[in-house]
């Protein structure tokens, strides 16, 4: 008896209401996190002042003429503020639905891409908090351009949080910079995946305008950029083994949970029926089968015509002898 064959997979497209709520989760966990890990202000003030005297040291403090040109000119300042509240919230998820929807192969290592780096950022939260440039003292030549022009927007003096919800943020999470992490995870995937020319520069763009706001904005020392991506970058190493080992999880899930393990039809016509030369499934024969038997059909039909026609250019008499010929005659 014939019986059709199943597989199980390990990982079947992805569906938004599993991808969703796992997404959530790793979110939440990660802002609850940041809250947790809270240290101590004045550990996070050394950080900063050490952080920014190695940059002056290397003459790598981007910040300070960055701040300055954004305090000083409202026209940049303040389109600088709305880009460094809003657009981290509004791309990111964005390009994870592109991808979704769009780029299908690429979308599950992405995820897991973005999702390992956020970890380790947290990692790095716990292990090096640091006062950003905006919450030291004035002397060291830092204007909170976010406070400056907070009538404009619906934040406050706590970075990007709503005005009055400071306290649900922290900001002494500066080190690394998952701003510019995760921009710069948003213009990789849109330079390699995107068609159009301009989305493409779009990708180009969107790290690198980002880099300069957390900085004109006082909300990170270059080095926090520079943190940023190298966070990144060991998240993309890291993204192929993460992925394996979620595949070995749930295949072992699989196993002993037979229920959940989730199976497909075998994309085998046959359905695991043998099959003879010439056929596609038993039964059915193939074209290049059909026209051999049509040949060897022709080739028959062809020989039976030329006995025809040699008996017809028999001459007349022959015939009429008959047994009454001699044999050696005949």
């Amino acid at each position: 008896m014939q019986h059709a064959s199943t597989a199980y997979v390990p990982r079947p497209r992805p569906r938004w209401w599993t991808e969703l709520p796992l997404l959530a989760l790793v979110y939440a966990a990660y802002s609850a996190g940041r809250l947790v890990v809270r240290g101590d202000v004045s550990t996070a003030v050394d950080h900063g002042l050490r952080i920014l005297d190695l940059e002056k040291t290397l003459h790598i403090n981007f910040e300070h003429p960055l701040n300055r040109l954004f305090t000083e000119h409202p026209s940049i300042g303040i389109p600088a503020d709305f880009v460094y509240a809003s657009l981290h919230y509004l791309v990111t998820p964005a390009v994870l639905i592109w991808l979704f929807r769009r780029r299908e192969a690429v979308y599950r290592r992405a995820r897991t891409w973005l999702m390992t780096s956020t970890l380790l950022g947290l990692i790095g939260f716990t292990l090096i908090p640091t006062c950003p440039p905006r919450l030291l003292h004035a002397t060291h030549g830092f204007v909170d351009t976010m406070a400056q022009y907070s009538s404009y927007g619906w934040w406050g003096t706590g970075a990007s949080a709503p005005r009055g919800m400071s306290g649900l943020t922290n900001q002494y999470a500066a080190m690394p910079s998952l701003h510019v992490g995760w921009a710069l995870w948003c213009g990789i995937l849109l330079w390699r995946h995107a068609r159009h020319p301009l989305v493409r520069a779009v990708g180009i763009a969107y790290p690198l305008v980002t880099t300069f706001v957390v900085m004109g904005t006082a909300n990170h020392y270059f080095l926090d950029a520079v943190a940023g991506a190298a966070v990144m970058g060991v998240g993309a190493l890291l993204a192929g083994p993460v992925t394996r080992l979620a595949d070995r999880v749930a295949a072992r899930l699989g196993t002993r949970f037979p229920r959940f393990a989730r199976t497909t039809k075998s994309p085998i016509v046959s359905a695991g029926c043998k099959t003879s030369a010439g056929e596609r499934i038993p039964g059915q024969r193939t074209t290049s089968a059909d026209s051999t038997d049509a040949a060897a059909s022709a080739d028959a039909g062809t020989a039976a015509g030329r006995a025809i026609r040699a008996d017809a250019a028999a001459p007349a008499g022959a015939g009429a002898a008959g047994d009454d010929t001699p044999a050696a005659a005949r």
